[in-house]
This record gives structure tokens, C-alpha cells and sequence, in this order.
């Protein structure tokens, strides 16, 4: 494997752009291509089964354009699918954990958060993550689930009123119970950040996954001898498999090089 080949990030939608900024923060000569998979968002409501196919199917089509690791940017993905990628894929494969770890070790309350989609709150990653750090620490974890978020942010209303709305709903019984740490367990919800804070001012620290994640990742390709030794800094490409005209805007807002995203045909078909 080449160690100029590139890094494959992956996810249903736009989300995954909030690990990419950490990744080309921390490894900043790296190539990346960037695929997400509109034309089957949200995840969160799928069947496991149909998660890991589509994630599988995803992975397959970076994997066949030469990446030498994927980075599952998607909480729902990788609470359904790691162990089988990492059975089929001869790369390595990165998913996410909820930075449920820096939470418990921060909390003055004994109160943790967890912003949740449907599907990560199905899957077992996150009751098995609450079981290794905050059981043992006797702290309190509550979750708090919409499936609303992720269609809003996906639509460029990341800070909207109806936003605002629901998360207003969502999280006054995390703060009423005194959660003074709340973790984005979803990789679109660092870009609520603005609205969170409009609504509940500091009561909450946020915390995600992204910073740990690129860590990781380094960390990974440095083991293997697979960092990019080059000097000129990485680019990346975009694709999705979804209409590209309704992506474009929000992919423009969100990523600091005001991506232009290409239609891939549809994962699962």
C-alpha cells in the first residue's frame, strides 16, 4: 500500500465533515476522498441488517478506489458495522466511539448526557461504552434521542428556529437533571453546537468524537508506515450519492474549502 493513497472518510450525510475538519487538522498532507451516502439518509431508523449493507457497500466503493483506511465517520455505521468491515476489508477501519470517557472523567454533577440518534441508542457500542467507563464511576448517564436533528442539519438548518425547537425539547430533561456534560453522539451534532448554546447558554460541556478519532487515525497509519511523507498539504474529494444540487449548499456551509460534491451512484443500488 502507498503511503500517498488516500484516506477514505465515510457516512450517511454531511456529519462525517465535522471528523474530516479534525483529520485534515491533524494530518494535514494526507489525501482524503469523502463519501456520503444521501441517497439512504438518515440511518438512524434503518434495520441494522440494512446498515451494515449499505456501510459495507460504501466501504467496498472507497475501498475500490484505492484508500488505504476508512474512517466510519457515522455513530449509527459503526454501532452496527465495525466488526464485519474489519472481517471483509484487508485496510484498517476506524469507526467511532461516544466520548463518553472524557465525560465521566469531567463531570462535577455525576450527570452525563448523550445526544443520541435511533439507531446508535439500538446498538450495543454505546451501552457497552456506559458499562466500561460510567458504571464503574457511578455516574448517571441519560440519553436524549431525535430523529429530527439529522434531517435539519442535512438541510442547512443547523441554527434555524424549528432547530432551536426541538432541541429545546429534547434536552431540558438532561439540564433539569442536573447533566452538566453533554456527548454529540452523532457526528452532525458539532454543528449544532451554536444552537445548543442558544438554548441552554453553558450549562452543558460538549463534547464529540472528531479530535479522538483523528488521533486515532494517526496513530493507525503510523504503526502501519503509511503517513504520507509528502509536503504539499492534501486535498480532498467529495461524492454523494444523492442529488448533488440539494447537497451543494450545505456542503459549501459546512467544509472550509466550500466543497463541490460529484454524484456517485447509490450504494445500495
Amino acid at each position: 500500500m502507498s503511503r500517498a493513497a488516500p484516506i477514505g472518510v465515510f457516512d450517511s450525510g454531511v456529519g462525517g465533515l465535522s471528523v474530516l475538519a479534525e483529520l485534515r487538522r491533524l494530518l494535514p498532507h494526507e489525501q482524503f476522498i469523502y463519501l456520503a451516502d444521501t441517497a439512504h439518509l438518515p440511518y438512524g431508523a434503518r434495520p441494522g441488517e440494512e446498515i451494515r449493507a449499505l456501510t459495507g457497500q460504501a466501504v467496498q466503493e472507497l475501498h475500490s478506489r484505492g484508500v488505504k483506511a476508512v474512517v466510519v465517520a457515522c455513530n449509527t455505521a459503526s454501532a452496527y458495522s465495525l466488526e464485519h468491515l474489519r472481517a471483509r476489508f484487508d485496510i484498517p477501519i476506524i469507526g467511532l466511539v461516544p466520548a463518553l470517557k472524557p465525560a465521566v472523567a469531567a463531570t462535577r454533577t455525576g450527570v452525563v448526557g448523550v445526544l443520541a440518534t435511533p439507531g446508535t441508542l439500538r446498538g450495543t457500542l454505546l451501552q457497552d461504552v456506559i458499562r466500561t467507563f460510567a458504571d464503574p464511576a457511578g455516574v448517571r448517564v441519560l440519553t436524549a434521542v431525535s430523529a429530527e436533528l439529522v434531517p435539519l442539519v442535512e438541510a442547512g438548518q443547523a441554527e434555524g428556529e424549528q432547530t432551536q425547537v426541538v432541541l429545546r425539547e429534547t434536552l431540558r430533561p438532561l439540564a433539569e437533571a442536573g447533566a452538566d456534560q453533554l456527548v454529540l453522539g452523532c457526528t452532525h451534532y458539532p454543528f449544532l453546537a451554536g444552537s445548543i448554546r442558544a438554548g441552554f447558554g453553558h450549562t452543558f460541556t460538549l463534547l464529540d468524537s472528531g479530535a479522538a478519532v483523528a488521533r486515532h487515525t494517526r496513530n493507525v497509519l503510523q504503526r502501519a508506515d503509511l503517513l504520507n511523507d509528502q509536503q504539499a498539504p492534501g486535498t480532498v474529494a467529495y461524492f454523494v450519492t444523492g442529488e448533488v444540487e440539494a447537497a451543494r449548499p450545505v456542503f459549501a456551509a459546512l467544509s472550509p474549502d466550500r466543497a463541490e460534491p460529484v454524484h456517485l451512484a447509490a450504494a445500495g443500488g
